[in-house]
């Protein structure tokens, strides 16, 4: 029997990387996001915001229906602030928005998710959140405040599902290119000429995913709460 991946927001950009890499590792995948359908015929797809409450628990109905089973949930679906605010500028309309969808949503999620595995005795959960958890950026505080909670979240599932042999992880991306990040593809490339990062080049997708599907395989059987960072040296501190 094949193991069942579910990977929130996985039908475009690093989710959609993250679902490929699973698909080749032998996963049947679920993958979400908004939009009524998705062109990806390989996973099984679910329309699901993930900050409503509601559809989160009809695409978890929809998967226990089509497999059975969830053996991995990755939480990765996320959203950017429709616009990059000074913090001393910034509306609580957006802060409200980013931290629904970025925090609360695969927050609840996984509290469900984690009664599942409890009950199948098997499981993993897998946050993909940002160096934004710990880089601030002063003009788009909301997101990195709901980054910052996933890598809090990721604690809090690690100690509390441990008692179950169920392994929480936190895979956290650095400039990824997708399209995101596309309409500040110029800043990036010279900050990357500029050596932004001890690996001079943007990262993919797949960079994360693979590091994703080692965690999903198992790989790192007695590491539950680690951070795994995917940044190319971005974030290591040099003279």
């Amino acid at each position: 029997m094949k193991h069942v991946a579910l990977v929130t927001g996985g039908s475009r950009g690093i989710g959609l990387g993250i679902a490929q890499c699973l698909l080749k590792g032998g996963f049947d995948v679920a993958i979400c996001g908004v939009r009524t359908a998705c062109e990806h015929k390989d996973f099984f797809y679910c329309q699901c915001d993930v900050s409503d409450a509601a559809a989160r628990q009809r695409m978890i109905e929809a998967i226990r229906q089509r497999f059975g089973r969830l053996d991995v949930l990755v939480n990765n679906a996320g959203i950017a602030p429709k616009v990059r605010a000074d913090i001393l500028e910034a509306n609580e309309e957006s802060f409200d928005e980013l931290i629904r969808t970025n925090l609360k949503g695969p927050y609840f999620l996984t509290q469900a998710v984690a009664r599942w595995m409890i009950e199948q005795k098997s499981g993993c959960i897998i946050n993909v959140s940002s160096i934004s958890a710990t880089v601030a950026s002063v003009n788009r505080g909301d997101y990195c405040i709901s980054k910052a909670g996933i890598a809090m979240a990721t604690q809090l599932w690690a100690a509390r599902l441990g008692a179950f042999n169920i392994p929480v992880y936190e895979v956290r991306p650095g400039v990824i290119r997708t399209d995101m990040t596309a309409p500040v593809t110029a800043k990036y490339d010279k900050l990357f000429a500029e050596g932004l990062a001890i690996q001079p080049r943007w990262g993919t997708p797949e960079d994360v995913g693979k590091v994703v599907a080692a965690l999903a395989r198992g790989d790192f059987p007695y590491s539950t709460g680690a951070v795994l960072m995917v940044d190319g040296g971005l974030t290591v501190q040099r003279l």
